[in-house]
């Protein structure tokens, strides 16, 4: 069982890697005002999803315990990134403000995962 949880942490960071890449990516469009949503953002938040999902069920039918108010904040946080991503990822431009919330969102997620212990 400790594999499959291990590929799955993985696979989880890997969605992370995509989705904060992606920002990364357009952070000079972001300051000329031409930033969009890629396509690898949007992957990469559903990738999070799916494997975080899959990560807690493994983790409780290991026996683990998995703190379920830390879960849910993280899983709050990625559904505002997964809805933002997703309504607006056909637009060409997407707002100065907007585009910095789903980063700092995705920042947030990731030091929320490694400091509340």
């Amino acid at each position: 069982m400790d594999v499959l949880i291990h590929l799955f942490v993985g696979l989880h960071i890997i969605g992370i890697a995509a989705l904060l890449g992606g920002f990364l990516s357009q952070m000079k469009a972001m300051g000329q005002g031409a930033a969009r949503f890629v396509p690898g953002m949007l992957h990469g938040a559903a990738t999070m999803l799916v494997t975080g999902v899959a990560l807690v069920g493994l983790n409780q039918a290991d026996g683990h315990h998995v703190n379920t108010f830390k879960i849910g904040v993280k899983l709050a946080l990625l559904i505002v990134i997964l809805g933002l991503v997703y309504v607006k990822r056909d637009e060409e431009r997407v707002d100065k403000g907007l585009f910095a919330l789903v980063g700092a969102l995705t920042t947030a997620n990731v030091f929320i995962a490694v400091l509340w212990t």
